[in-house]
Parts: C-alpha cells; sequence; structure tokens
C-alpha cells in the first residue's frame, strides 16, 4: 500500500497542501471560484502544523488496525481490503464522532458544509498521486510504496537515501 510520508526538514509551512486538498475536494474543482463561493464549505483533509520553527503535514495514515472503523457504529468507515486506504461513506456517517474519539492522530474532523459527516484524507483515490503530494513545491510530501519492514526508503533531494 501506498502512503504520504513527510520529510520535515523540507517543509517551509506553506500550506500549499491544504489549499491543493481544499480545491479537490470542493465543488467547482476551480482555485478561485472554490476559495470566493464555496470557502466556508471546504475542508481540508490535511492539516500543517507548526512548533517553533518546526512545519510539518498530517493526515489520515490509513491505520493497518483502524481504531476508526472498529469505533465507527453505522458501517461508514471502511477499509478497502485490496487497497488498505480508510474511507468514510458520507451516505452512512450518522455522526456519532466516535471516529473522531479513538483517531491515535487526531484527524478525522467534522465536515464544514453539512456538520453531520466526518471528513478524512482519502489519498485522493480516483488520483494516481495526491493532490497535496504533487503540488508541495519542496517535495516534503511523498506517496510511497511501504515495505515489509514499516520503514521507507525516500531519495532526498541530494541523492541521498533517508529511512521514515
Amino acid at each position: 500500500m501506498k502512503k504520504i510520508y513527510i520529510q520535515e526538514e523540507y517543509c517551509i509551512g506553506c500550506r500549499l497542501c491544504e489549499i491543493y486538498c481544499q480545491v479537490k475536494h470542493s465543488k467547482s474543482k476551480k482555485i478561485i471560484k472554490a476559495f470566493r463561493e464555496e470557502k466556508h464549505d471546504i475542508l481540508s483533509r490535511v492539516l500543517v502544523e507548526e512548533i517553533g520553527y518546526n512545519s510539518f503535514a498530517i493526515q489520515c495514515r490509513h491505520c493497518e488496525d483502524a481504531p476508526c472503523v472498529d469505533a465507527c457504529i453505522s458501517g461508514a468507515m471502511q477499509k478497502n481490503k485490496n487497497t488498505g486506504v480508510v474511507i468514510c461513506d458520507g451516505d452512512k456517517c450518522v455522526g456519532c464522532w466516535s471516529c473522531i474519539m479513538v483517531c491515535p492522530y487526531g484527524v478525522i474532523r467534522r465536515d464544514v458544509s453539512s456538520r453531520k459527516v466526518a471528513s478524512k484524507c482519502d489519498l485522493c483515490v480516483d488520483e494516481d498521486i495526491p493532490e497535496c503530494v504533487k503540488n508541495c513545491p519542496n517535495e516534503a510530501l511523498k506517496f510511497v510504496e511501504k515495505d515489509k519492514n514499516k520503514e521507507i526508503q525516500v531519495k532526498t533531494k541530494d541523492g541521498s537515501q533517508k529511512l521514515h
């Protein structure tokens, strides 16, 4: 399964990952229209955190044993057995927020527009590469296959390998 990994040393906190995520999940899919007409209805599914001079993006980790899936009373949170991606089916979500309470990363939030549905990263399942990764100007976000040792190798800008 491919996952998004962050190279914190390259993240400058520009929040472009948040912006492109919001546009991707907007109705219009157009940046100007999304922010002028839909701004209050769009929720980024990736969040940039800043601690001192350090910035890093956080999003759903699509856990192997996803606690949100186990806690979901309506069956809205589902893990695709083939891809490993955890998705929230908005039509099934009853807004009990059990998923929000059990998420160890705090990355599941209430959808801004409806306040009824849980919202989280879906790895842009209809794309080859998630929008946040595609549009990171410093390549701080990587979308790579997770190896069997639960470590990944990412080629850094200087060509060396780094394990996460």
